[in-house]
Parts: C-alpha cells; structure tokens; sequence
C-alpha cells in the first residue's frame, strides 16, 4: 500500500460548547484528510465552525472528542509544552486580529518566530528582506504596529507565518482586512510558495477571492462538512 501523503488527518473530531446544559456542537464529528502540498478553503456561514476547526488543527483549542495526527504525531495526545514546540517548528498561523506584538517593529515581529527556533542571524534578515519585499511593505519594515494600517498589518501577519517556513499554513480571513491589489499580491506570495517550497495552506474564509484561488473548497455547516470538492482555481494576472 502506498505510503499516505497526509499532513493534516483529522478523525471524528467534536468541540462541544454548554455539555452538561444545552450542548453546542461546534465541531461536528469531522473526518479531515489534508494531502501535503494542499491549497485548500474552508467556507460557510458565520459560526459554522471554521475558525474553531482552524483552532483545533493548530493545536490552540482542545478537542472534545477524536484525534487529530500532524505529520502523524497526534497532537491531542500532547502535553501542553511539547504542543509548543510542535506549534513552533510545523506550523504558521494567520490570525483575523493580527495578533502582532505591539512593542516589536514589523521586522522585529516577522523575525520572533526564526529567532525562537534559533535560526542564524544572517538567514533571519535575508529571510525577512524576501518577505517584505515580496508583500511591498519595505518601506514600512521598522514601524510598529500602531504605526500601520490594518491591510498593512495583515500582510506583517501573513509574512510572519511564512518566515520560518512551516510545513503548513493556517490562515483565518487572510484578506478580510485588504483591498484587491494588495489581496491578490499575498495569494501571489502564498501560492508561489505553495508551488515551489510544497507548503501547504488551509484557510478559513469569506473572501471571493481566496475561493477562487483554491484547489479544494470544504463547506462547513452547523460544525460539519456538507461539501468537498476538487476545484479549478481561477487565473490571476497581478499588476505589482
């Protein structure tokens, strides 16, 4: 039997919000298959579970009930530090609120996570140089968070999950915060990576233009997958 090329397996997984009262099924039994190399949607309603499912793939919510494996090591089976280095080492997260930290400047946030995983300084600043450059925010690179606007912070966020190149990406609403061009330049980044480096991406999204750049589109209802499907991404030309 050929060897799986999952990254990402998710096996009857439940979060369940108000247990003992009137329970709330965030998550709803889920079977999740992510092959390595994936560029893959998330959609639904709000409140579908997307951002809790994204959650519980990272390793930042726990489940209920079921197992999720990552490069075959399940993480539910994880004590608390061991689930941080995991986190550290495997995986890039794109949060909605940006999360960056305040006192750092952009460079300085898009560094932490190389710096904690004790990469070279040479190759941290070259790394960081590439990213900005490639999100069009260099002129911007020694502000600080305050300093910028929500797109531009976004894209420090989305830079930031990419700079230690993880295996797999996590993105919740990548582009909710982003006018077209500067949108269609990160799913540039993204896909670019996607294709050379074979890094995969999971994102949890509204946004148009995310669906139509998708292989895969998963439709989440009432916690649980009402749709997957194989999808052809739409052709984009973007004017830098």
């Amino acid at each position: 039997m050929e060897k799986s090329k999952a990254i990402i397996d998710a096996h009857n997984v439940s979060k369940i919000y108000n247990p003992e009262t009137i329970p709330v099924y965030a998550v709803n039994n889920v079977h999740l298959h992510i092959d390595e190399g994936e560029f893959t949607a998330l959609v639904g309603p709000s409140g579908s579970g997307k951002t809790t499912l994204l959650n519980l793939i990272g390793g930042l919510d726990k489940t209920d009930s079921g197992n999720i494996y990552i490069n075959g090591i399940d993480i539910t089976r994880l004590s608390a530090g061991e689930l941080i280095n995991f986190r550290l080492m495997n995986i890039g997260f794109v949060f909605q609120s940006f999360n960056l930290i305040p006192v750092l400047t952009a460079r300085e946030n898009v560094e932490f996570i190389m710096l904690l995983q004790g990469t070279d300084k040479k190759a941290r600043q070259q790394r960081v140089q590439q990213l900005f450059r490639e999100i069009g925010l260099e002129d911007k690179i020694d502000s600080r968070p305050a300093q910028l606007s929500g797109g531009q912070q976004q894209r420090v966020a989305v830079a930031r999950a990419l700079a230690s190149k993880p295996r797999f990406v996590l993105a919740d609403e990548p582009t909710a915060n982003l006018d077209s061009k500067s949108a269609a330049n990160l799913l540039d980044v993204m896909e670019l990576l996607n294709r050379e480096e074979k890094m995969t991406f999971l994102f949890s999204t509204h946004d148009q233009r995310v669906i139509e750049r998708a292989r895969r589109v998963i439709t989440l209802v009432d916690g649980a997958i009402a749709s997957d499907v194989s999808a052809t991404p739409v052709l984009q030309t973007t004017e830098r």
